[in-house]
């Protein structure tokens, strides 16, 4: 047993000189501790987001407050894809960004991109608006 490595769930890419670590949330409770050590120098959270499941939209909602409470944070843009906009009865991004309640961040800079991982639609997209509004160290 033991503790999760967190290396098995995280990759670091570059893009246009912004340098992202990305790790996969899957619900792993352990994990979530480890989450602070990302925080440290954040300048933008990116939330990938399965705009087919209404069920755990409310758990993520959770999460992003959690998250964005925390005052490591507190300069940090938000942009959430929302993915899998291919499926059939996938909601819509102002339908999401309703129910993830990103309004009441009122202190963060957020966007919401529809995308869709497998084609790679709205990737570069939200990936450039990252790199127009995140702000200088």
């Amino acid at each position: 047993g033991g503790e999760p490595t967190i290396g098995s769930n995280v990759e670091f890419f570059s893009y246009r000189n912004m340098k992202f670590v990305m790790w996969d949330m899957g619900g792993q409770e352990k994990l979530r501790a480890s989450w602070a050590s990302f925080f440290l120098d954040a300048r933008a959270v990116i939330l990938v987001v399965d705009s087919a499941d209404r069920e755990r939209i409310s758990l993520v909602r959770a999460e992003l407050m959690k998250m964005m409470a925390d005052e490591r944070l507190a300069h940090a843009i938000i942009l959430v894809f929302a993915n899998k906009q291919d499926l059939p009865g996938a909601m819509s991004p102002a339908e999401m960004s309703q129910r993830l309640e990103l309004h009441s961040l009122k202190l963060h800079n957020w966007h919401i991109q529809p995308s869709c991982a497998l084609t790679g639609e709205g990737l570069f997209e939200g990936l450039d608006w990252v790199a127009q509004h995140i702000p200088k160290s």
